[in-house]
């Protein structure tokens, strides 16, 4: 482990303890919103990552151990009482996130940009798209389980959209015009499965498949 790499840890562990902190203080009103400000903010580890220079450190000292912290936290602890964040929204939803995060860490560790294609679009994307949906959804669609609205799949699509070009920026990426289009198509597609996802899985389906179909396009 090197010096960047314990950084890199140090900085994970206390963004995220901070934010559960301010969550929690959040959730004694406010609940729902508690668990969706949670879920948006951790999308900003994405900016953390360039001070990891070893793929395991991320994927399993970084990332994989809050599959299990996470787990803690759900309705289905051991521990009674810290599950308050879950229960306002998806059981094992926080679960599902720290899984995505693991496996894309590990498999796109050399292309810190992709496993930021994931996290983002499952983070601000499908976080602003469930905030605004809730408030101002008028025009409803069921297509499985979960009732969506055209305001929160258009909201989920253009946030998705504009945080993967800050994504590209942020890496150094030049924005070319195949890659404005690509990231057209990522969102769009992070969009369709959000809305196809039954409840809670979108944590692991958006973020893998918006980070797999954006390494085809761009890398295969």
């Amino acid at each position: 482990m090197v010096a960047n790499d314990i950084v890199g840890v140090l900085f994970v562990y206390i963004y995220v303890a901070l934010l559960l902190v301010v969550t929690e203080k959040v959730l004694r009103r406010y609940p729902t919103v508690s668990r969706k400000i949670l879920h948006i903010m951790v999308g900003n580890i994405v900016f953390i990552l360039p001070l990891f220079q070893t793929r395991e450190i991320m994927a399993f000292l970084a990332a994989a151990p809050f599959i299990f912290l996470t787990f803690l936290i759900s309705p289905y602890s051991p521990i009674k009482g810290l599950s308050k964040v879950s229960k306002a929204g998806h059981e094992l939803g926080l679960v599902y996130y720290s899984i995505s995060w693991t496996i894309l860490a590990y498999i796109f560790f050399d292309h810190m940009e992709i496993i930021g294609v994931g996290i983002l679009a499952m983070s601000y994307g499908d976080g602003f798209a469930s905030l605004i949906g809730a408030r101002f959804g008028r025009h409803t669609y069921q297509l499985f389980c979960d009732k969506k609205s055209v305001e929160g799949s258009t909201v989920m699509f253009l946030v998705t959209f504009g945080f993967l070009v800050i994504d590209l920026l942020f890496y150094s990426i030049p924005l070319t015009t195949y890659l404005f289009i690509t990231l057209v198509l990522v969102s769009f597609l992070a969009t369709v499965v959000e809305a196809v996802t039954p409840r809670g899985l979108d944590n692991l389906t958006v973020p893998l498949i918006a980070s797999f179909a954006y390494w085809y396009l761009t890398m295969v």
